[in-house]
């Protein structure tokens, strides 16, 4: 049975209490020695990545998923020759095995009242790892994310009023690509893809013609923030290396950016988001968050169809997720029962 009353417990003091209960069935023959060994190492490095201090039960779901990407990232010490993307994919669906343990554990001792694994976003995949949910984000969160991409698009100048270099601009970059995904939701390759020609201007707007799946093309117009932002990235825009001349977006070298490189960009961002409006969003994440936020606010929905490049509406049901509030928002908006009339009322 669950305990009557909540034991409020820092994590180090939790952490410790359950690698002693796991080292003590190492006796009866439950668990290995060996295993027992990992379990200690992944408490001591939840304990320093969550803080030794904080009291377990105030972590939430958005507390687990920062230490998990967090320890993804880690460097593996047992490594003579670390791995530059950080932790192996085994490890770290092993690690979140561990704490997922842990909260198990502490639901039963009564040291949390919820489980927070079970608002965590962040996924174990053996072979591609820990990754953030390819989820939309909420209202407040996607603001927090355009916000800061908004200011980043207009830096300050470097040092004495001096303009800096051009290669040391590539937050400019970053702000555009995210406020692309976020205000256009490509995908992810046709934004890699995207030329500087691409981006054209009818009638005092300006376009994205994207090249999709299967050869077809659409043509988008950019709300006016992303324009901004283009017209200032393409001011700064590294001299591009051999063979990169069309591309839009370039690394400082030059080069054209790769997919894997845009993920990087949107943490970057992200990191400078304020705590309580930020999670972790894949590009993919960034997409469904164009798709869920247009037809939340009632945009005809084969005008969402043609922004995303889809062929059917019934695929705009994969990139629509529900949002926190929504239902409650639409009946209060319900088109029948607005202010301004009684519904007995005929016209006369």
């Amino acid at each position: 049975m669950r305990p009557a009353e909540l034991n409020r417990i820092p994590v180090h003091e939790a952490t410790g209490r359950y690698v002693e209960l796991i080292r003590a069935r190492t006796l009866t023959g439950g668990l290995s020695p060996a295993t027992a060994e990992v379990y200690g190492r992944d408490m001591a490095t939840f304990t320093e990545l969550a803080g030794a201090r904080r009291i377990l039960d105030d972590l939430t779901g958005e507390d687990v998923d920062a230490v998990l990407l967090a320890f993804a990232r880690k460097p593996d010490g047992r490594r003579s020759t670390p791995m530059a993307g950080g932790q192996s994919p085994s490890s770290q669906a092993r690690f979140r095995r561990s704490v997922s343990a842990l909260f198990k554990h502490a639901v039963l001792a009564g040291w949390v009242q919820i489980n927070p694994m079970a608002a965590a976003t962040v996924t174990a995949r053996e072979r591609g790892g820990l990754r953030p949910q390819r989820r939309a984000l909420t209202r407040e969160q996607a603001h927090g994310l355009v916000g800061v991409a908004r200011d980043l698009a207009t830096p300050p100048p470097g040092p004495a009023g001096r303009p800096r270099r051009r290669d040391q601009r590539v937050e400019v970059r970053d702000a555009l690509i995210v406020l692309l995904l976020a205000g256009v939701g490509p995908r992810v390759s046709e934004l890699v893809r995207a030329d500087v020609e691409d981006f054209y201007v009818n009638d005092g707007v300006r376009y994205w013609r994207i090249f999709g799946k299967g050869g077809r093309t659409r043509d988008v117009p950019l709300p006016r923030d992303v324009a901004a932002a283009l017209d200032a990235y393409l001011a700064v825009r590294p001299a591009p290396a051999l063979g990169a001349e069309k591309a839009l977006l370039l690394s400082w070298r030059g080069r054209r950016l790769a997919r894997g490189d845009v993920q990087g960009v949107i943490d970057r961002v992200l990191a400078r988001v304020s705590p309580d409006r930020r999670r972790s969003v894949t590009p993919h994440g960034l997409r469904h968050t164009t798709a869920t936020h247009l037809l939340a606010d009632a945009v005809d929905m084969d005008a969402v169809r043609r922004v995303l490049g889809h062929r059917d509406l019934s695929t705009l049901g994969r990139y629509r997720d529900e949002l926190p509030g929504e239902l409650e928002a639409a009946m209060r908006a319900h088109p029948l029962l607005k202010d301004g009339g009684d519904p007995h009322e005929r016209p006369g």
